[in-house]
């Protein structure tokens, strides 16, 4: 597809739009290996703004980056039954090494639980050393057989977190804070908006005794399973005799806990936030906040307007109101390429604020800026530009994750609904439905073979409904839970 060709409007295919502005907003490229994605620099860009954020936030709820290694002996995966059962159709394995048969051959990690907490055990022979909390900035290999970027890919990037503690209920806090620590960020970076609860025992990781998750719904009325902590109890703590003493004396199995988040997020950002003229990144996370485009058609008003931009920007980035997080600030002074085209590439990669500079602007002391989210145009004065700049930018992010909420409840249902009607909905447009369910495994099974929805989770507290819904939507039974039901990515 060229690049001044249009998009595919999401109301025609969303899959196709999502691909399209992947690739033209240059977020990633596919790779030579089937499955595998490059990630280009400003896909990159977008994910370094991430890892910043959230591993500022690990490092504050007291955790620590270390680094295991890529390569696990396959023994290792076996020691947990559930665990291997849930990841060996995933598996890469290395079976030969320096031109030789390995005696025992090497799974490419999907996950580090076995390796980690195998180091855990050498590490701790006292309540003393308790508890343990670790985080790994890593890469993964799932061998997926349907792929998309960033969604789904055989290798991508995480973060893992995994502790030890005493007892269930300390690692019960930390699966809860780890999962609070999420929403915030993706709330409060993304601007994606998320439902959290606890995953039913099909859906749970394999391995745990239970799984939280955070589930953001897309432009397309999926849901996006963003992010996920784990309470595992003492599952792997007993495959790899991960002991301590504790202070009676008495000998005791640690109880873990493991959390992690993709650039999956990234292809969540997409989804929430692109229209079908592109990229739209919140002010946060984006590696260019402010594009400046000087606009000329002589040389003496080219040198004018290009020193008056090279000044705006050094008054933008150089302003301190937001502490040591500067204003990101990009000049587009290409040549034998028209205003109107450079304001399209930048609509299309994202850039949530535009600043148009001409002759007139300068002699007007102004200058015209025009949001990325709303397109909305507005003058302002170069007197306090980096105040004013700094206003909107904040405007827009807070606007962002408004509007993505408003859609999210505005494509969820609340009222009592049949099951034809919610078998309709999921053939159709879709939405987070939120209905009774009356505990059974055999029931979610068969609305998934039917549908294929699934239960997202059984949402907290504060994301049900008043009052709830008292019987099963499938059965008529008494409900057991009041559950999110939606397809997902």
């Amino acid at each position: 597809m060229s690049d001044d060709k249009k998009l595919t409007p999401r109301a025609t295919d969303f899959s196709a739009w999502y691909n399209e502005v992947v690739l033209r907003a240059q977020l990633a490229d596919y790779s030579p290996v089937r499955g595998c994605m490059v990630i280009r620099p400003d896909g990159y860009g977008i994910w370094e703004r991430m890892q910043r954020a959230l591993d500022d936030m690990f490092k504050a709820t007291g955790h620590r980056n270390a680094y295991f290694p890529l390569l696990i002996p396959e023994s290792y995966l076996r020691k947990e039954a559930e665990h291997v059962e849930g990841f060996a159709p995933e598996a890469a394995v290395v079976t030969h090494g320096g031109g030789k048969k390995l005696d025992e051959p090497l799974v490419i990690r999907p996950t580090s639980e076995t390796i980690i907490y195998s180091m855990f055990a050498k590490w701790v022979q006292s309540y003393r050393d308790l508890p343990i909390l670790i985080n790994q900035w890593a890469n993964v290999v799932r061998w997926e057989m349907r792929t998309r970027l960033f969604l789904r890919t055989l290798e991508f990037l995480w973060q893992e977190g995994h502790t030890a503690h005493a007892t269930h209920d300390e690692a019960e806090a930390e699966t809860r804070q780890m999962l609070g620590v999420y929403r915030t960020f993706m709330e409060g970076w993304i601007a994606m908006p998320v439902v959290t609860g606890l995953k039913t025992q099909s859906e749970k990781f394999a391995g745990a005794l239970r799984t939280y998750s955070c589930e953001a719904m897309m432009q397309d009325n999926k849901a996006l399973q963003a992010g996920t902590s784990h309470n595992l109890g003492q599952n792997f703590a007993k495959a790899f005799e991960l002991q301590f003493q504790d202070e009676a004396g008495e000998m005791q199995f640690a109880w873990n806990t493991s959390w992690g988040a993709s650039t999956r997020m990234i292809g969540g950002l997409v989804m929430t936030h692109g229209d079908d003229n592109g990229l739209r990144v919140p002010p946060k996370l984006a590696p260019t906040e402010v594009v400046v485009v000087p606009i000329w058609k002589s040389d003496e008003e080219r040198s004018r307007l290009l020193e008056a931009a090279q000044q705006l920007k050094t008054t933008l980035s150089s302003w301190n109101g937001r502490g040591d997080d500067r204003i990101r600030v990009h000049i587009d002074a290409r040549e034998g390429i028209k205003p109107g085209a450079k304001y399209y590439e930048w609509e299309l990669r994202g850039v949530p604020l535009r600043i148009e500079l001409g002759p007139r602007d300068l002699a007007g002391n102004s200058c015209m800026t025009a949001r990325r989210d709303t397109r909305e145009k507005k003058i302002f004065s170069l007197d306090g530009i980096a105040e004013s700049v700094a206003g909107v930018l904040g405007t827009i992010q807070d606007d962002m994750l408004k509007a993505a909420r408003d859609r999210r409840e505005a494509n969820s249902v609340r009222e009592p609904i049949s099951y034809d009607r919610f078998k309709e909905l999921m053939e159709g447009e879709g939405a987070f439905v939120y209905a009774g369910w009356n505990g059974d495994p055999a029931v979610e099974a068969k609305v998934k073979e039917e549908t294929k929805a699934t239960i997202r989770c059984i949402p907290d507290e504060e994301f049900r409904t008043p009052g709830g819904p008292t019987t099963c939507m499938v059965t008529g039974e008494p409900a057991k839970h009041q559950v999110v039901w939606a397809k997902a990515y």
